[in-house]
């Protein structure tokens, strides 16, 4: 075994390789020749000692020893990109960075007021935020591409230490014109017989739509899928159907897009928002000022 052979861009190489489950596949996101990545995943087994790789028609899969380099890659190309970012910050007069993931959720309705009041604070504290579906978040913290991650409550996260962040209420959003505008509360089973409008099938929104129907016995009847809630607002105002949304995201535009909010009385409307972490005694000292906020902003809140 001779680990001085190792290099970086093997490492991440072979990240790649294991994340698309695809030598070709990985090569081309390495941007490398499929020849040329094969002869690099050769030598990193030659390196260790053993293959790293099963190879078979459909693609690879990791061998034990595979999945022993898989765990210590992540965390040296980590550290890596970490120390690139504090030798550049600091070159800068930056202080630290912190890698934030969050869903669609947390970024329109909570995060730019608490990011705002956080960076006037610790003005030396560069925020890199990146909006992802609920399961993306979770999988970026576990992986080390995040230090912390926001996400709604029903999300599989096995492996992280994770708290309340905010909670927030979903309602039904109709045009002025819908049939079901004239009603202030109902219940969500009375509108399962319309065209809806939703997020795509990935996120934790359009999921729980989707459970909450099949509950009933029902399938809901999806017009259309977009990418934001404003988005969906403007679907439904052009009368493509109805939706269900967070409040704090509808309230910009009812009177703008002409909108009628309608309360749904069902239990599962309340929502929880976890930030979840991976090892909070291991967290660096800007992630864990900006964790401290963000909890502490949420208990703030009624």
């Amino acid at each position: 075994m001779n680990l001085h052979r190792l290099d970086l861009v093997s490492l991440h190489l072979f990240n790649l390789v294991v994340r698309s489950g695809s030598i070709s596949k990985g090569a081309e996101l390495a941007h490398l020749a499929v020849g040329a990545a094969s002869k690099r995943i050769s030598d990193l087994e030659a390196a260790v000692g053993a293959e790293l790789l099963e190879r078979h028609s459909r693609g690879v899969t990791l061998t034990l020893a595979g999945q022993a380099l898989h765990r210590h890659a992540q965390r040296i190309l980590s550290d890596v990109d970490q120390l690139a970012a504090e030798l550049s910050d600091h070159a800068r007069g930056i202080v630290g960075v912190v890698r934030l993931w969050a869903n669609t959720s947390a970024i329109t309705q909570f995060l730019p007021g608490d990011l705002a009041g956080f960076v006037a604070r610790h003005p030396g504290i560069r925020i890199e935020m990146h909006e992802q579906d609920s399961q993306d978040v979770v999988a970026a913290v576990l992986d080390g591409r995040a230090e912390m991650g926001i996400f709604a409550e029903r999300t599989s996260a096995p492996g992280l230490s994770a708290v309340t962040y905010r909670r927030d209420r979903l309602v039904l959003v109709v045009p002025a014109s819908h049939p079901l505008a004239a009603h202030e509360r109902i219940a969500f089973a009375e509108a399962t017989d319309h065209d809806f409008v939703s997020l795509s099938q990935a996120t934790s929104l359009a999921q729980r739509l989707a459970l909450e129907t099949g509950q009933l016995g029902r399938s809901l009847r999806i017009r259309i899928h977009v990418r934001s809630f404003d988005a969906m607002c403007q679907m439904v105002a052009a009368g493509l159907g109805i939706a269900v949304l967070p409040d704090a995201a509808v309230q910009p535009h009812l009177r703008s897009m002409g909108l009628r909010r309608i309360e749904l009385t069902d239990a599962w409307v309340e929502r929880e928002l976890l930030i979840g972490v991976r090892d909070l005694a291991a967290l660096p000292r800007p992630a864990r000022l900006l964790r401290d906020h963000l909890v502490s902003g949420a208990a703030d809140t009624p």
